[in-house]
């Protein structure tokens, strides 16, 4: 009898079960008082006094659906980006919109690239459509544009590539993007992940407007959880040709961005002088953790966005795990990334001055000799 149930019980695509859950960077250490998050990529100066107040105004309409469109929150990316409102989508973060590409143009048999040290998200949303998953190998742990052609066969749907990159925080120059475009079959949707573009000063870097204003093929996605720190709002935006905008409206949720969510967003996009104060305190101490991480011997990869990843070469005098744990037991929570195929190495954000200068001289005492 006991069989006959188990035998009848829902089964779930094999294909599923392989796929990791996505474990986010812990917050807290028992027995540690004074804690430094480190391992989320959120910003130390945290969302804009004006976005909070938004927030805080939306609790007197908690018993109202939320604009199902958005509208304000779409009419507010436009007017600070020049782009036009019925090009733009918004979503339970960026997050959001990989599964519901994938969902709309991706079927057995279909095949989706990503890049080797890409964001993991996009494995799960290629496999959750239930098509085959493609990896791109790296040069120098940046994308590369002529492997990712390389893997384009005529079953390819979908390129997936974050501009900068998370975990690595390379980029891939404007110019390398519109080749990689250029040589991509004409019904291959190429997406543009740009969650790190507003801390990006680099003359040859672009997060891809321009592209998917003159392409039928490309989207460009961005969050409002990292430089204007609503993470735990969950919202995102996507920049897309109308046809793609509506494929996805009628799929997603009909309310899935809250309201509260909305009018943040709305106030935190609007506050121009929050994110050039975040930009400034970025410039001053990505460059200065590198300098220090460097002269402890360690591989800094040449990040553009708000983190460093530190690879631990094998005659350090201890390993990325040790040295993990080691700022773990201080309270000083940095990122593991062996999911993404660097167990060598650590993703360290760039956190406030005095967790930067702190995290900085443990390494030191550990590494020294």
């Amino acid at each position: 009898m006991a069989e006959t149930a188990h035998a009848a019980a829902p089964q779930p695509r094999a294909e599923l079960m392989p796929l990791h859950v996505y474990v986010p960077g812990s917050s807290s250490v028992d027995g540690v008082e004074k804690v430094y998050k480190l391992s989320s990529n959120e910003t130390p100066l945290g969302p804009s006094p004006k976005a909070i107040e938004a927030f805080q105004a939306a609790a007197h309409s908690l018993a109202d659906y939320p604009d199902g469109g958005a509208t304000g929150l779409r009419q507010a990316i436009a007017d600070v980006h020049g782009l036009n409102p019925e090009n733009i989508l918004c979503g339970n973060g960026s997050d959001e919109f990989f599964p519901l590409l994938a969902n709309a143009y991706l079927r057995a048999g279909d095949e989706a690239i990503y890049t080797e040290h890409g964001f993991v998200v996009y494995r799960t949303a290629i496999v959750g459509a239930g098509a085959t998953p493609v990896v791109a190998q790296e040069t120098d742990l940046t994308a590369d544009v002529d492997k990712i052609l390389a893997c384009v066969t005529e079953r390819t749907r979908m390129v997936f590539l974050a501009n900068p990159n998370n975990p690595t925080g390379t980029y891939v120059s404007f110019d390398e993007v519109r080749r990689l475009h250029a040589a991509l079959p004409k019904n291959v949707v190429l997406v543009l992940d740009g969650a790190y573009a507003e801390y990006v000063r680099r003359n040859d870097y672009s997060a891809g407007m321009d592209l998917v204003s003159d392409a039928a093929n490309v989207v460009m996605t961005r969050t409002f959880s990292k430089i204007h720190g609503l993470a735990a709002l969950r919202v995102g935006w996507m920049y897309a040709p109308r046809d793609i905008i509506d494929v996805l409206q009628r799929i997603r949720g009909p309310f899935n961005v809250n309201a509260a969510a909305q009018a943040a967003g709305q106030a935190a996009i609007a506050d121009i002088a929050h994110v050039d104060a975040a930009v400034a305190h970025n410039d001053k101490w990505l460059p200065w953790m590198t300098e220090r991480l460097e002269a402890l011997g360690l591989q800094v990869a040449p990040s553009v966005g708000n983190f460093v990843l530190a690879t631990f070469p094998d005659t350090a005098k201890v390993s990325a795990k040790e040295a993990y744990e080691a700022l773990r037991a201080k309270g000083y929570l940095v990122r593991a990334v062996g999911g993404y195929g660097l167990p060598n190495s650590l993703r360290i954000t760039i956190g406030p001055a005095e967790a930067m200068q702190s995290t900085a001289a443990l390494l030191t005492d550990l590494l020294a000799d």
